[in-house]
């Protein structure tokens, strides 16, 4: 015998066209509670030896944050409150076939933990962005220092409009109340108690975020008969999903797509995002920042599960019991809401927990985004100008910055309820810069040859495929008769725990038949949108560099390569190594630095002949366990 709901939140045969749930004064409470505590221990860090702060503790946290503090940091950044409220309504509307993307964090926190942070770490860096002009040189920094301030500046008004939105929607919570609390309390700890702050809120308000959504997952699957029952269900009605095996990248979801195209978003963000590094560089040792990018997988994979269980019990719930007209009409990011509200209603202080849980969401975010915005026009485009600042002139710089830009995210989250179905589109270029980006940093990183020319033209090459698909995905769906709702309601979410994925609404999950052409090219999966434009750097970039000579009489460092053909190599027989002419450091560097002395400069390498050495100075990024190869090649 089945056990379901004892009663619905309203009876068959009622008016179910108006549907209300408001607040108790616990509810408010507890939500209050929230803001109080995170401004808290915002100040508490802001307060805690004033006057004796560096810029570095406020933007770096003096570089000895403990590797704990440091993954729920990590994790809080992009678990937005958009994705809280996006996971599970993906579940809920098409399966669990969405899970697989947890295949993905596998190699998009591990590639991270080996590649991009010992590289940054070892360079003693401040601002991602400050790699590039090591790298190459300063033109390249501030480009992509510009893109992703354009990148964030964007986001961070939408991310703290969307909820706010839905919420009003659902509970008659105050719209402009909501945004103005979460933009100011954010504006406030970030600026007077910078990265500390930022990342020991992030934790507090990582486990509110965890115990929200537990809540909802108990009382939910004990109001419908167990999690055995909740499977059974939904396994009935085809929510749970098998492997689809699918290799064409433009099905949706599919396992290739969400377990190997999740991978180049995951490395858009835990590789290369500003927000990340930043958290990585304060970690006190290089060994830390490793162990906090391993702590986030487990994290990244509950995260996963829980919202996977949400969507599956709100099925079944609404399964007992309907959703009402209104419910039935709402857009999908508020399916959620109105789920928690019919759920935890006569339970006081539970809802005003769930939103709790959900601005905490908001607040990690929005507070991680002031920060790195903060550090990179400090470090990127102003120190470098304005050397002669003090230390006292460049921490009150850093906190007005800070409250700069939390004021424009106030505005900008004004703009968005001014956007209508723009706003979808905003929200979406987030994830279309994050690609171009990941393959700039690629393109230096792993490619010796690539020159600053390159990389300039690549990453254009890049955001203009990024937004000639994007924004071509967005206009053909629309043209079709998909255009979002109108615009007094929310009409958008995101099916990830990671804010970059905010295309799969613009895709149908099914079409009458397949596009031809340019339609083909625009129903590419949003899943492979990171791949497809990083690679398009990548190419475009080192077509370039070939064009104009590569590196050939320019200076390259050697820490800003990660040797990747070296290290595979190491790990063939002796015999193999010969034969690709690999000539082991540890044995060879003095017959090496004898043969080519005019090439060697403080460990830097210099293009000057016909062939490529790149020797490690010593200490340098290139050194471990494991024996460093110097490996010859022909310049371009």
């Amino acid at each position: 015998m089945s056990v379901g709901v004892d009663t619905c939140p309203w009876l068959p045969g009622t008016d179910t066209d108006t549907v209300t749930s408001t607040f108790s004064l616990v509810d408010y409470v507890v939500f209050v509670l929230l803001l109080v505590f995170s401004l808290a221990i915002g100040l508490y860090h802001a307060f805690r030896g004033w006057g004796q702060h560096t810029v570095g503790q406020l933007l770096m946290a003096d570089r000895k944050m403990s590797c704990l503090p440091v993954a729920l940091s990590l994790l809080a950044t992009f678990q937005s409150a958009v994705a809280i409220l996006g996971v599970p309504s993906e579940i809920y509307r098409f399966g669990t076939q969405y899970w697989f993307l947890g295949c993905s964090y596998f190699l998009g926190l591990l590639i991270p933990a080996h590649v991009f942070i010992p590289v940054f770490y070892r360079l003693h860096l401040t601002s991602a962005y400050e790699y590039l002009e090591l790298r190459f040189n300063k033109a390249v920094r501030v480009c992509g220092t510009v893109t992703f301030i354009f990148q964030m500046v964007i986001y961070m008004g939408v991310v703290l409009y969307a909820p706010s939105l839905a919420l009003n929607a659902v509970t008659g919570f105050d719209l402009w109340l909501s945004v103005l609390t979460i933009g100011l309390v954010c504006t406030v700890y970030t600026a007077l108690g910078g990265l500390k702050a930022v990342i020991w809120t992030d934790v507090f308000q990582t486990l509110v975020m965890f115990l929200g959504q537990l809540v909802v997952i108990i009382v939910g699957s004990r109001k419908v008969g167990g999690m055995v029952h909740v499977w059974e269900v939904a396994s009935e009605h085809g929510r749970i999903s098998g492997i689809e095996l699918d290799p064409d990248p433009f099905v949706r979801h599919t396992f290739w797509t969400l377990a190997f195209g999740g991978v180049f978003m995951m490395l858009s963000l835990y590789g290369v995002n500003q927000a990340q590094v930043q958290r990585y560089l304060s970690s006190r040792t290089e060994k830390a920042a490793v162990l906090s990018c391993y702590a986030v997988f487990p994290c990244q994979q509950v995260v996963l599960c829980m919202s996977c269980l949400i969507g599956l019990v709100m099925f079944v719930y609404y399964q007992k019991c309907p959703m009402s007209t209104q419910q039935a009409q709402a857009a999908p990011d508020q399916f959620v809401l109105y789920f928690v509200m019919d759920l935890l209603k006569g339970l006081p202080g539970l809802p005003g927990l769930f939103v709790a849980c959900l601005f905490s969401g908001s607040l990690s975010t929005i507070s991680s985004a002031f920060n790195s915005l903060a550090t990179v026009t400090m470090e990127d485009l102003i120190r470098p100008w304005f050397p002669q600042f003090s230390e006292v002139q460049a921490i009150m710089l850093s906190r007005i910055l800070a409250f700069g830009y939390g004021l424009l995210c106030l505005g900008m989250a004004y703009i968005s309820s001014q956007m209508g179905p723009v706003l979808q589109a905003a929200l979406s270029i987030f994830g279309m810069v994050g690609g171009p980006l990941l393959g700039l940093f690629c393109l230096g990183m792993f490619f010796p040859c690539a020159n600053p020319p390159g990389a300039i033209v690549g990453l254009l090459a890049g955001l203009i495929m990024a937004f000639w698909i994007g924004i071509g995905s967005i206009v053909t769906n629309m043209a079709s008769g998909m255009a979002p709702s109108p615009s007094n309601t929310s009409n958008f979410f995101l099916p990830s725990n990671l804010t970059t994925v905010t295309m799969t609404t613009l895709m149908p999950s099914t079409t009458l038949s397949k596009p031809t052409g340019l339609k083909r090219l625009y129903s590419l999966s949003y899943l492979w949108y990171s791949a497809h434009n990083s690679t398009t750097v990548i190419v475009v970039g080192l077509i370039v560099s070939l064009l104009t000579g590569g590196m050939r009489g320019r200076t390259l460092n050697p820490r800003t390569i990660y040797p990747v053909l070296p290290r595979l190599l190491a790990l063939l027989p002796l015999s193999c190594q010969k034969r690709f002419h690999c000539i082991s450091y540890s044995q060879d560097l003095s017959a090496d630095t004898a043969a080519f002395p005019e090439k060697m400069s403080n460990g830097m390498l210099k293009n000057s002949g016909d062939e490529a050495v790149a020797v490690p100075e010593e200490g340098s990024a290139h050194q471990g366990n494991s024996p460093t190869f110097i490996l010859q090649e022909t310049s371009l």
